[in-house]
């Protein structure tokens, strides 16, 4: 009977996973979902338009010009 019960235990033991190796996937996981949250900020947080595009004069001109866009 001491046989069945080691076999059993040994081979419970042999099927679980190793904790450090479980934490260090998860914590893989949670550090690459953050860089990716980063980088999808910083490319959010950059400007559709570049810098000058309604300060030139057509745009001026239009605004000065039609009076129900201002």
């Amino acid at each position: 009977m001491g046989f069945i019960m080691e076999f059993a235990e040994n081979l419970i033991l042999r099927l679980m996973e190793d904790p450090n190796e479980r934490d260090r996937k998860s914590r893989e996981r949670i550090y690459d979902k953050y860089d990716k949250g980063k980088k999808f900020l910083a490319l959010y947080n950059l400007p559709l338009r570049p810098y000058g595009f309604w300060t030139f004069e057509r745009h001026n001109a239009q605004i000065f010009w039609d009076a129900q866009i201002s």
